[in-house]
């Protein structure tokens, strides 16, 4: 039977690649002819196959024994990438070339890898649809008239659509898991200043990282080994009879979409059933600390760092003009808040920092302990991807509720704390992608890993 490279996830690709099975550029070829089949998803930003070609041999050639020797990845649009436009998918920066990549960028190069394409995104990563009135809405791969999430929801509709292996987005709220959840991928934030974050479009450095996006968590595990310089560190499965989970149902399961509350159920239970240890557990202290550090941090550094970018990568484009050429109401509106009376003060700064969020912390680190808990486990997102244009608001339920706080509501406190967490596809609700949730304590990314490569297992089974 002939190879089908749609079907590959990265490991695999790797493996065929340096075993002969496929050359790189047949495989690039490949690339390109997928990303011609679904041109309709809007999904890629900057693609130019001829180059994809190119930039697939030099790879191989630069780096015939690196860890991902061969294989292109698709990244985000706010990562520098000295070879491709970097934009933000924003008016003023639309043809913008960095001279520089990002430090990301250059660890994969480093290990043989290479960026094939630069992914769709929500304008300057504010929002969680990617519906983009600038460069167009992208489209959710198992329904094009429904969201792909966001603000990564290129990326996360390229790796599941067959486009690419696997690919980075970037999270500050949860804007790699909830893409990820809703096309139906397995998407990782690390642990906050795991993987370099210089030459990246900021929203705020206390919450912003790069994550990568992968059909499997073998693949995560790979990429995140490349991206952290932890290659000497792969985690072990674990046993599942040894896992324990923390089940916070206040606040993460209330108001779920009835389908998708059923999936993550039997789920869970099917976890139960295989030897997990479930318990419940009362995160309800944390919420008000988690109000008054999130978009406070957000407010406060945007308005600092977005202007600092600016200066050192684009200094022909003025933090004013950006403002200005911004095309999406919703993100037109997020600016005219963190510059007007909302702007956040520096006390308010303060106080989120240097008590908020270590109190966040010390509650879920004590949650932890008291419970002997492995991670906490939740759906990643509430409901299941909307129709593009539902902006602002969403039905749920019978109800309308806001579109952004809805799907961000369980993945906002684990930005805050910075620590990592890994959504991973649930069976399908009615043709639909479900995500479930694992987050654990900062610092432990690595066994957060082997657990969830143990999830995974047992959820095939």
């Amino acid at each position: 039977m002939p190879l089908d490279p749609s079907k590959l996830d990265a490991v695999g690709t790797i493996a065929a690649i340096k075993c002969g099975e496929i050359s790189p550029r047949a495989y690039a070829e490949a690339v390109a002819e997928r990303a011609a089949e679904h041109n309709g998803l809007n999904s890629l930003q900057y693609f130019d196959p001829d180059q994809l070609v190119r930039d697939a041999s030099r790879s191989v050639e630069a780096n015939t024994g690196g860890a991902l020797a061969g294989l292109p990845l698709v990244a985000k649009d706010n990562i520098n990438t000295a070879s491709m436009p970097t934009t933000g998918c924003t008016s003023a920066l639309l043809g913008h070339r960095p001279e520089q990549d990002a430090g990301v960028v250059r660890k994969i190069f480093t290990q043989g890898g290479y960026i094939g394409a630069k992914a769709g995104m929500h304008e300057l990563a504010f929002g969680i649809t990617s519906n983009n009135a600038v460069t167009g809405p992208i489209r959710n791969p198992a329904d094009p008239s429904l969201i792909a999430g966001g603000s990564s929801g290129g990326t996360a509709a390229s790796v599941a659509a067959g486009i690419f292996p696997a690919g980075l987005g970037t999270d500050t709220g949860g804007s790699n898991r909830i893409p990820a959840a809703l096309c139906g991928v397995v998407g990782f934030r690390p642990t906050t200043g795991r993987y370099d974050g210089d030459g990246i479009i900021p929203i705020s450095r206390t919450r912003d990282t790069v994550g990568p996006m992968a059909r499997s968590v073998r693949d995560i595990v790979l990429l995140d080994s490349v991206l952290s310089g932890e290659s000497d560190s792969r985690p072990e499965c674990v046993d599942i009879e040894s896992i324990a989970l923390g089940i916070p149902r206040k606040t993460f399961f209330d108001g779920l979409e009835r389908e998708l509350e059923d999936a993550i159920e039997t789920h869970l239970g099917k976890l139960a059933s295989a030897g997990a240890k479930l318990v419940e557990i009362d995160l309800e202290a944390i919420w008000p600390h988690n109000e008054a550090f999130g978009f406070p941090v957000v407010f406060y550094e945007t308005a600092r760092d977005l202007p600092a970018y600016l200066r050192e990568h684009a200094p022909d484009v003025s933090f004013e003009s950006l403002v200005a050429g911004i095309g999406s109401p919703d993100v037109a509106g997020v600016f005219a808040q963190l510059l007007g009376e909302e702007a956040t003060s520096e006390e308010s700064y303060r106080a989120a920092i240097e008590e908020h969020r270590p109190a966040m912390r010390r509650i879920f680190s004590r949650a932890f302990e008291e419970s002997g808990l492995d991670a906490i486990a939740f759906p990643t997102t509430p409901l299941t991807a909307r129709p593009v244009g539902d902006d602002q608001t969403v039905v749920l339920n019978g109800g309308e509720v806001s579109t952004f706080a809805t799907y961000i509501r369980n993945t906002d406190l684990g930005s805050n704390i910075g620590a990592p967490g890994i959504s991973l596809p649930c069976p399908d609700v009615q043709g639909m992608p479900v995500g479930i949730e694992f987050d654990a304590l900062p610092g432990e990314d690595r066994s957060l890993l082997g657990l969830a490569r143990t999830i995974e297992h047992a959820m095939a089974q």
